[in-house]
């Protein structure tokens, strides 16, 4: 049963809210603006999209720009939830809600610009690189909100003026500066669940001279986790309490905290998995009944449905005017993030393949002395906790300056860019195989000390948590809560000595120095002829090195080795700017932009990527705007460099009855030893009832250091249009069509099953993938690595409206709205006869025909408010057995297809704020204020549970206050 509570149970939330309150209504009165910060004004500056310093905004490329009140006037309190609300924006990568996540980037936030991968989306700060991962990714919770003035983000691609990982988009982070005073905030929120507790606090101080400018912001900000137990969608297993009558025990494992064995205990002594009586004597056969579905483990009762994050950052933003026309700029930054994560104590079984120690022949425990006892036991009192920290240092210098030739001015800079990510993780909760193997030995009863001991009597172990030379005995059979000797449960030295504490380290260096030029050469009939090249040098190099148990495979956590590498790159660019037209009839301004950027990497080659865009403004208040991009993504360390790593993986098997598309019984199946009747198994070797199902044994992936670069095509149209006679109004309509090739992706375990036994191709059997399979004909064992093998395309139109109404008695309003629509979105697969094809994935996963945000702000004197309607339209998922299917009967490309349509979700974000006489700002809003949760998924996208990992989980109440010196 859930509980849904009424009203906050905890932290001070509800007073906080209240005595922020009261000298607002207390003291509502019309109280003078803030005064703003001082900035200094120039003439040309460099936009988003374009390396040309320029006076006009408005660009040939699509370019979103979020500011300052724009940020504040939402409850979010990092820049990945604030970009995350973005219609372009895709799932999000590796999400909080991802629990069984694991390897370097967890817990980090990512961006993913149109659902094309957070890898293939830039980020910049101050138009510099943020570091990456050896994986690529490029971490936002590095970046304090308090230190943003402004985010920018490009909707197109950006390779021939940013060079790699640029195809989907460019998000440039523009900080704070020349910041004049003191400014200090505070954040307090909650969901109405009475978890999640958010907190952030901030501090910046700043000071502006002649000559020079200082500006520091310090931020801490904390957000607890939160329980999958507490949520309905993830407290009933993977069926969310809609259908939990339904399917009871779905999704609920075999592998219980109750423990089992293989045992004669069934009807008429039959081996079967049975559990013991709880305070019981295990040694008694007798006490053993076969374990029934009431008894499995709902892992989700332990695992957090979001994790829980704390940062420490400061940002230090600097600048001394050494000339009239020479300037010193640097950035400062330093970042600890920490991210806690809680899965479900470790499902140990023994298989054929994994080489967990048996319960021993002698061991005092064993119900069949004489004989090795297969056991399976969910590992229930010690959860496996992480705690990842990631520490960021980041230094940007340089010098930037103009001069002029003529009547024409030049801007260059010069700059360095040094970016170091320390990692550090430390999980407990994988039990060392070394420490198990004495602790399932054999064991005795010592009279003189009274308890079980390791050994024999003749050949006794000392009792004792050193691994080396101690040991503590296991009784694996003793349920989870029952104290008896042996058991996990109330005995510290057992836990002790079978749960060491891991640690995986890694270091990656990011460094880039370039100069830059930009101006005018001269003057053409309908304008100055602007120019943009620069050069860049840029190395990268990385290692992530897992735990010695990890790398021995010594524990129960998944085997992993050391990922190592590093790579360097050369690159030149040009830009021109070409007004070809200018106030004549129907062509008050036309020009084109072309762009170019040579790559040369140490590890490839090089490459070269260029970019044509056009401007053409038919008469005053209309831009008609186009490009064509090239773009690419060089292959990260990990791609090349990664160690091997293990998972537990979901996957269809052909061979089995059960799947749709059986082959079982042909050659290809029969060969391999599979027998006639064959139904899959899945965790604890028990025949699975839904596909796909999760394997019981772990399969090895790796890297691949052939890889080569992923390319892309970028090509946008659009409108901008601001009607004279409605003042006001903007509309932007803009189309997009990206086209990926050559892409990096994992090759599949269903890809690799099928190639073998339905298309019969005997090198995907055999060679690198090495399919294994038991003697049941069970998949034991495969190998899938990286390969340039994926392609994808995907279309669609951005439609924006923004209106600031004219003032009225009632206040200020103004509305945006904001939309993106998919009418594409086609990833690369089989069929099959092998043939390579194009499939639609719209409306499938995290992929959304639309997503729009309304908005309504609203302001009058010292008051104001503002709404937000975030909208998602409907997903499907294809129907499998026992689950639901509302739409048995659908037919897609001529054959059956069975989905189960799921309908749209909006999620609505209310604020209302008071500006104070004593320069402060008092708010108070909820996110998802209606308390929204969204459908059962059972395809769980983004997510480990039953649900979306990017929908809202709750409702979230905060309330915030500004301080202004």
């Amino acid at each position: 049963m859930t509980h849904r509570h009424t009203a906050m149970q905890r932290g001070l939330l509800p007073v906080s809210i209240a005595l922020a309150l009261a000298p607002a209504f207390a003291g509502a009165q019309e109280a003078p603006a803030a005064p703003a910060e001082q900035a200094t004004t120039l003439d040309r500056i460099e936009v988003t999209g374009s390396r040309i310093r320029q006076s006009d905004l408005e660009t040939a490329q699509p370019v979103i720009q979020i500011t300052r009140e724009q940020i504040q006037q939402q409850g979010f309190t990092s820049v990945a939830d604030i970009l995350q609300n973005l219609t372009s924006a895709g799932s999000p990568a590796i999400s909080r809600a991802q629990a069984l996540a694991s390897g370097e980037d967890v817990g980090g936030y990512y961006i993913d610009i149109r659902n094309l991968g957070a890898e293939r989306t830039l980020v910049l700060v101050n138009g510099h690189r943020l570091g990456i991962s050896t994986s690529g990714l490029q971490d936002l919770s590095q970046i304090p909100v308090s230190a943003i003035e402004r985010i920018e983000v490009l909707k197109d691609g950006g390779s021939s003026l940013y060079g790699s990982d640029a195809i989907a988009g460019v998000v440039n982070v523009i900080t704070r500066s020349n910041f004049d005073g003191i400014e200090a905030n505070a954040y307090l929120g909650q969901y109405s669940q009475g978890d999640g507790q958010k907190q952030s606090y901030d501090f910046t101080i700043g000071n502006q001279g002649e000559r020079s400018s200082l500006t520091v912001s310090f931020e801490y900000t904390k957000e607890d986790p939160v329980m999958a137990k507490d949520r309905p969608f993830s407290s009933y297993g993977n069926v969310g309490e809609n259908y939990a009558d339904d399917y009871p025990f779905s999704g609920w494992s075999p592998v219980s905290q109750n423990g089992s064995a293989l045992l004669p205990c069934g009807p008429g002594g039959t081996r079967v998995f049975c559990t013991l009586t709880p305070g019981t004597d295990p040694r008694n056969i007798a006490n053993y009944k076969p374990i029934v579905a009431s008894q499995f483990a709902n892992s989700n009762e332990q695992m957090f449905v979001q994790t829980g994050i704390e940062r420490h950052s400061v940002f230090v933003n600097g600048s001394v005017d050494i000339t009239d026309n020479i300037r010193f700029k640097t950035d400062l930054q330093y970042n600890k993030r920490t991210t806690d994560q809680q899965i479900a104590g470790y499902p140990y079984q023994i298989t054929a393949t994994n080489g967990f120690p048996l319960l021993s022949a002698n061991s005092y425990f064993n119900p069949t002395p004489g004989t090795a006892v297969n056991f399976r036991r969910r590992l229930w009192e010690v959860p496996r906790t992480t705690e990842s920290n990631l520490e960021t240092f980041r230094v940007a210098a340089g010098f930037e300056g103009s001069f002029q030739i003529g009547e024409k001015y030049w801007d260059w800079d010069v700059s360095a860019n040094l970016n170091r990510n320390d990692n550090v993780k430390s999980g407990v909760g994988d039990a060392s195989l070394l420490a198990a193997a004495k602790a399932l030995g054999p064991s005795w009863f010592n009279p003189a000390t009274g308890r079980v001991e390791c050994g024999t009597a003749a050949a006794p172990i000392k009792y004792g948590t050193n691994a080396a030379t101690q040991c503590v005995p296991w009784n694996p059979m003793a349920p989870f809560g029952d104290t008896q000797a042996g058991s996990l449960s109330g005995n510290p030295d057992l836990v002790a000595f079978l749960f060491p504490q891991y640690t995986d380290t890694g270091r990656t260096n990011s460094k880039t120095y370039s100069a830059n030029l930009s101006g005018s050469p001269f003057t053409l009939p309908a304008g100055d002829l602007g120019l943009a090249v620069g050069i860049e040098h840029r190395s990268e190099d990385g290692r992530f090195v897992p735990d010695a148990f990890r790398q021995a495979g010594t524990s129960t956590g998944l085997p992993a080795t050391t990922t190592s590498g590093a790579y360097s790159l050369d690159e030149i660019y040009g830009e021109l700017e070409i007004p070809v037209l200018a106030d004549m009839p129907f062509a008050k301004e036309l020009s084109f932009n072309v762009a170019t950027r040579y790559s040369d990497y140490s590890n490839f080659g090089d490459t070269l990527n260029s970019k044509f865009s056009l401007r053409w403004r038919p008469m005053d208040g209309l831009l008609v705007r186009g490009t064509y991009a090239e773009g690419f993504r060089a292959p990260s360390i990990n791609d090349l460099f990664g160690g091997l790593s293990a998972s537990f993986e979901s996957y269809t098997d052909p061979c089995g009855v059960g799947a749709n598309n059986s082959v079982n019984g042909n050659a290809a199946c029969n060969a391999a030893g599979v027998p006639l009747g064959y139904v899959q198994l899945g965790q604890g070797l028990v025949p699975c009832t839904g596909y796909p199902c999760q394997t019981p044994d772990q399969f090895t992936s790796g890297s691949n250091p052939t890889l080569t670069p992923e390319t892309a095509t970028t090509k946008t149209a659009g409108l901008v249009w601001s009607p004279k006679w409605v003042e006001g109004l903007d509309i932007e309509l803009d189309w997009y069509n990206y086209e990926l090739t050559n892409a990096i992706i994992q090759d599949s375990p269903d890809t690799i099953l099928r190639d073998c036994y339905v298309l019969g191709n005997a090198e995907r059997c055999n060679g690198i993938n090495n399919i294994t399979r038991a003697a049941d004909g069970h998949v034991t064992g495969m190998f899938f690595g990286l390969a340039n093998l994926g392609a994808l395309e995907t279309e669609g139109w951005d439609l924006n409206v923004s209106y600031k109404l004219p003032e009225t008695s009632f206040g200020k309003f103004a509305i945006n709205w904001d939309n993106s629509y998919t009418s594409k979105y086609d990833t690369l697969t089989q069929d099959e006869d092998g043939n390579d094809i194009m499939v639609g994935q719209v409306g499938t996963g995290g992929v959304f025909r639309l997503r729009s945000n309304f908005g309504v702000n609203w302001t009058k004197g010292i008051w104001g408010a503002n709404w937000t309607a975030r909208y998602y339209s409907g997903l499907y998922e294809s129907c499998v057995p026992n689950r639901p299917c509302n739409d048995p009967d659908r037919i897609a490309n001529g054959v059956d297809d069975a989905i189960n349509r799921l309908g749209s979700n909006t999620f609505h974000d209310v604020q209302v704020y008071a500006k104070l006489p004593w320069e402060a700002t008092v708010a108070v809003g909820a996110n998802n204020v209606g308390d929204h949760l969204g459908p059962t998924m059972f395809t769980q996208p983004s997510s480990n549970f039953p649900y979306y990992g990017g929908f809202d989980i709750g409702r979230t109440i905060y309330v915030k206050y500004q301080q202004r010196f």
